[in-house]
């Protein structure tokens, strides 16, 4: 009996390509709720340094997994896929079709692909071996530690990570095999009737729309934001608070450098972590690329990804003739 694979769209890209926009419009054109494949806008509070959907977005269409932990809550990769699954088959249930849009690479790739996670096990004595190592000479030492012998890994995870650091040396030191090789062992075929789609943007360009989009958060408040979660007890320590647009906000409020110095860096970081997420998906299998680089193209452009949903989904588009 032949199984009958549940019908998934998503679209990724880098930061500032302009995915919310696109994901709105396509949204309403295939009957869709979008589940955010975003990894820091499961965070209450956190919403102008996560670039969330705003409230009026998100009445226009229904969204799935944001504001859903507090800062202090742990969230894993294994957290979102078991909860994406559990939307997806919701969204399906009512008749509309479930929507990945982010840019947070392994938690797609995780759903996408079905990811097993590792059955290694624990070992205390090795967790607390490695928390006193890093008390003792630092989080920097420990994540050199991840780096020697799996590079891949260390580049992915922030060296304040503390605990998914602690892991990967885990499942290296219960296994003998890293986390990138487990990654790359991972299925290959897909549990859904898939369609990919990947925003990109000649570099330049993107560079130029990230660097407004920060000056853009510093104007609706984002320094306040972050003011108001150290206010509330968040620490910098926390992973949340780790994340890209809240590390360098926190170094201008603790005195480290002074506020423009934070709006520069915050883009010098943004740009680089754009880089490694058009990087990460670059490796992924099956990803049909559109470039959004001229505004001119824009309607041409949503003609193409029209087709590319129409052909891979075998679905109708209620809009899409009124787009070409």
């Amino acid at each position: 009996m032949k199984v009958t694979k549940q019908k998934l769209l998503v679209l990724v890209g880098p930061t500032a390509v302009g995915k919310t926009a696109l994901s709105l419009k396509l949204a309403n054109m295939y009957n869709a709720e979008i589940i955010s494949g975003d990894s820091m806008q499961v965070y209450r509070g956190m919403d102008i340094g996560t670039a969330k959907a705003t409230p009026e977005e998100r009445a226009l269409v229904p969204h799935h997994l944001i504001d859903i932990r507090d800062p202090d809550e742990p969230y894993s990769v294994s957290d979102f896929q078991e909860e994406c699954g559990q939307a997806i088959r919701d969204i399906s249930s009512r008749g509309k079709l479930p929507f990945i849009v982010g840019g947070t690479g392994l938690y797609i790739q995780s759903v996408v692909y079905g990811y097993r996670f590792s059955e290694a096990g624990q070992d205390e004595d090795f967790r607390r071996e490695m928390r006193l190592y890093a008390e003792e000479y630092g989080v920097e030492a420990l994540h050199e530690k991840l780096r020697a012998i799996d590079p891949e890994s260390a580049e992915r995870l922030h060296k304040n990570d503390v605990r998914r650091v602690i892991r990967a040396l885990e499942i290296h030191h219960l296994t003998g095999r890293t986390v990138s090789q487990v990654l790359k062992e991972q299925p290959s075929e897909s549990p859904y009737r898939v369609c990919l789609i990947g925003l990109t943007m000649r570099r330049d360009v993107l560079y130029e729309r990230i660097n407004a989009r920060v000056d853009q958060m510093i104007e609706q408040g984002l320094i306040e934001e972050v003011r108001g979660l150290l206010e509330r007890g968040y620490g910098p320590g926390l992973i949340s608070m780790q994340g890209l647009g809240y590390k360098e906000i926190i170094g201008y409020l603790l005195g480290e450098y002074n506020r423009q110095h934070a709006i520069e860096l915050l883009k010098q970081n943004t740009r680089r972590f754009a880089k490694r997420q058009l990087s990460w998906f670059r490796r992924m299998k099956g990803i049909s690329w559109v470039d959004m680089t001229e505004p001119q193209n824009y309607v041409t452009n949503i003609a193409k990804i029209n087709d590319i949903i129409t052909t891979m989904l075998d679905i109708p588009c209620g809009d899409a003739v009124k787009d070409r």
